[in-house]
């Protein structure tokens, strides 16, 4: 390397969802993924490179057995997320949106054990307006005297989604507002070399094109970033979960590590010094994936107990099941009723004490329940920790909600059935494709959108669209989550703030067997 040149490395990861090690729950099958395997990758980048940065960005905290262990069954030890942040000697964090989903405690509490700051400048407090998470930004200074500024930033959607006792106190301040300011303060006041950007978000528009993707809500601005904030040299992306490498927009250089750790983000900036200031030369991403790394045996050894208690809980016998409710075809899960999901909107339904109810099986990896039902079926089964929420909406709410879902399908082409592309890219979405029960109901994907639902009945008889009926959803919908916009602000009669895998749980133990029933009450058909 040129001797005039210096050369920075920063590391990214986003979207762990608690995958520490190369494990999948539902079978204990070795995965592809695991922070355990990505610490091989950052030991190596440490060894060749004297200046490099490690940050994750954002939702970290939730989403495998381990973490539902640890903030559900038995929070008195370590958090093992944080000690395996701590081994590796984070620079920075920032907040994701399901760094809430356990609670503020389970979050205040990471916080204050992680040995490195939580970065989030657009979250603050409803009385002073301050960052409620720390610092907005940390500085980083190399031997060289090359500063670097890191600036933190969370989708201001939240609200949107999560639990509102959780959130009260907080504000989501629009991401774009907030990076101008703290920008300024970077290169201005604490005059730094280098502007990275951590965002919690991510894209809106084609990175190429700029064509709109998605609906403009606000849940992801980072092309708007790139584009209306001046200052920025390196974006940080996540929250979608796409595997974003070698894009610059603008400009900035961008970067989005796919998610559960199967890929490190990484970002390489060459300075060259000019006069008395450090300037870019070159610049380029890519993303490491973690497939043929071994799994770091120190980070096994820091999460082994809390991974033992785990692996003993998620064994835990809960009950039978009498009859089929496996998981063979996913995408016949989702063109008819079946057990799976008429068993879940029934765990609802019972707790909620109404008999409209609406679920999605969320992804493609659910198995449903063999005929012994453990902690481990339920956890890999729904994999959310969503509470319920009862809301009394209308007729008309109804029928928008199940043609928004029935727009989940492509028009029928006389062939088959094919999943809407905007459900599949540039994320999956089927948690956005709710199946009812308590109504009867037909999609017809022969009709344009908008106009598919071709049968809606109650009891028997044509739904009144102007009635209103108390209907049951998880946490996530009832706040308009997914865009499901007839349900915000609706009258909230019943909110239900148990997490649904322990409903789950106590509706087998009460029983001990379950019967397996299908009645039917929907389907996708074309003329």
């Amino acid at each position: 390397m040129n001797d005039d040149l210096t050369k920075i490395v920063i590391l990214e990861t986003s979207d762990v969802h608690g995958s520490i090690l190369p494990i999948n729950y539902a079978n204990n099958e070795v995965s592809d993924s695991g922070v355990s395997k990505i610490s091989k990758i950052i030991e190596r980048e440490r060894e060749n490179n004297n200046n490099v940065i490690l940050i994750d960005n954002g939702d970290i905290l939730q989403g495998t057995p381990l973490t539902y262990y640890y903030a559900k069954i038995d929070s008195t030890k370590p958090n093992p997320i944080i000690n395996t942040l701590n081994y590796l000697k984070y620079d920075a964090g920032v907040i994701g949106n399901h760094e809430f989903n356990y609670g503020r405690k389970i979050l205040n509490d990471a916080i204050d054990n992680s040995n490195f700051p939580w970065l989030s400048a657009n979250i603050t407090d409803k009385n002073s307006n301050e960052p409620v998470f720390g610092k907005p930004y940390i500085i980083k200074e190399f031997d060289v005297g090359i500063r670097v500024g890191v600036l933190g930033l969370t989708t201001k959607y939240i609200p949107n989604w999560e639990n509102p006792d959780i959130i009260r106190d907080l504000n989501f301040l629009d991401v774009k507002d907030v990076a101008r300011k703290w920008v300024k303060v970077l290169r201005e006041k604490e005059k730094v070399d280098i502007i990275i950007l951590s965002y919690h978000g991510g894209f809106e528009r084609d990175l190429d094109t700029g064509e709109q993707t998605e609906t403009l809500t606000g849940e992801n601005q980072a092309y708007e970033l790139c584009m209306e904030v001046e200052g920025i040299d390196v974006l940080l992306t996540g929250h979608q979960h796409r595997f974003i490498e070698n894009k610059t927009i603008n400009n900035v250089i961008v970067i989005q590590p796919g998610n559960a750790a199967k890929a490190i983000g990484k970002v390489e900036l060459m300075l060259k010094k000019q006069k008395d200031k450090w300037e870019i030369c070159d610049k380029k991403s890519e993303l490491v994936y973690c497939n043929n790394e071994e799994s770091d045996k120190e980070i096994e050894n820091i999460v082994k107990d809390a991974e033992r208690y785990t692996q003993a809980w998620l064994d835990t016998s809960i009950g039978e099941i009498n009859g089929d409710m496996t998981i063979k075809d996913y995408f016949e899960i989702r063109i008819k009723d079946s057990a799976i999901i008429e068993f879940i909107n029934k765990v609802q339904m019972e707790n909620a004490g109404v008999d409209i109810s609406n679920t999605a099986l969320f992804d493609n990896n659910s198995k449903g329940f063999s005929s012994k039902v453990t902690m481990r079926d339920i956890v890999s089964n729904y994999i959310y920790p969503n509470t319920l929420k009862v809301i009394r909406i209308s007729g008309c709410d109804i029928k928008e909600a199940l043609e928004k879902s029935a727009s989940y399908f492509e028009n029928y082409d006389g062939i088959s059935i094919k999943i809407n592309p905007k459900f599949a890219d540039p994320k999956p979405q089927h948690y956005n494709y709710d199946m009812w029960e308590g109504i009867e109901y037909e999609i017809n994907i022969s009709k344009p959108f908008g106009s598919r639902i071709t049968k809606l009945n109650y009891k028997g008889k044509p739904l009144d669209m102007d009635k209103e009926y108390d209907v049951v959803m998880n946490n996530y919908r009832a706040g308009g989550g997914g865009n499901f916009d007839m349900f915000k602000g609706k009258t909230v009669i019943k909110d239900i703030p148990t997490d649904m895998s322990e409903l789950i749980a106590n509706y087998i133990l009460k029983r001990g067997s379950i019967d397996v029933t299908v009645n039917d009450n929907w389907k996708v058909i074309h003329d």
